[in-house]
């Protein structure tokens, strides 16, 4: 059974956690940066440019149709210059 003296004492004497966590600020790109051909650009940034979605964006890459660069297990990122290629050849995929 329990013992309610030592429920009632890890009530009142919660872990505490001395270190802040400060929430995560999401920070967004200016769209005219793609303009910029050695800019790297987020995966988020295409999103908006493209219309594309976060999984469509994904599959064109493992297709080999969008080259990213791999700066970390978490963190991608796209060349301007591919990002306008990209852009022009969906921009052509559409208008067929």
């Amino acid at each position: 059974m329990f013992n309610r003296r030592e429920t009632q004492m890890s009530v009142v004497n919660p872990p505490s956690s001395k270190a802040k966590i400060k929430p995560r600020v999401a920070t967004s790109q200016p769209l005219h940066a793609a303009q910029i051909s050695s800019a790297l650009l987020k995966l988020k940034t295409l999103q908006d440019l493209s219309g594309l979605g976060k999984t469509s964006i994904y599959q064109r890459i493992k297709a080999g149709e969008l080259k990213v660069i791999r700066l970390g297990k978490r963190c991608t990122r796209v060349r301007g210059e591919e990002a306008q290629r990209f852009l022009q050849a969906l921009a052509s995929e559409v208008a067929e």
